[in-house]
């Protein structure tokens, strides 16, 4: 992957299927095609596995919730700055390859 997952305390994480599809949701909302950056190999499934392992370290999950259920016609421009993987996200976006 690009860069290490963001290093945050110790606490429970949350559910990983309720964590696997805030990436994806945040992704698409952002104008990532994750199945084209598999079939182009910019990621794996240990980078993705590594995106959703942060996520469920995340705080703002009830943020993250409402913005993503607001209408899904309008396109973010990028991920929350609270969201851990927002850099990440960012790198992806614009087309930035895993070394």
């Amino acid at each position: 992957m690009m860069r290490p997952p963001t290093s945050v305390p110790w606490k429970p994480l949350g559910n990983t299927g309720v964590h696997y599809w805030l990436v994806q949701r945040m992704a698409k909302r952002c104008g990532i095609d994750t199945a084209q950056l598999f079939a182009d190999a910019q990621i794996d499934q240990d980078d993705w596995a590594a995106m959703v392992q942060t996520c469920r370290a995340c705080d703002c999950v009830s943020g993250c919730k409402r913005l993503l259920d607001q209408p899904s016609d309008t396109q973010l421009d990028s991920a929350p700055d609270e969201c851990l993987n927002a850099e990440l996200i960012a790198l992806l976006k614009t087309g930035h390859r895993k070394p």
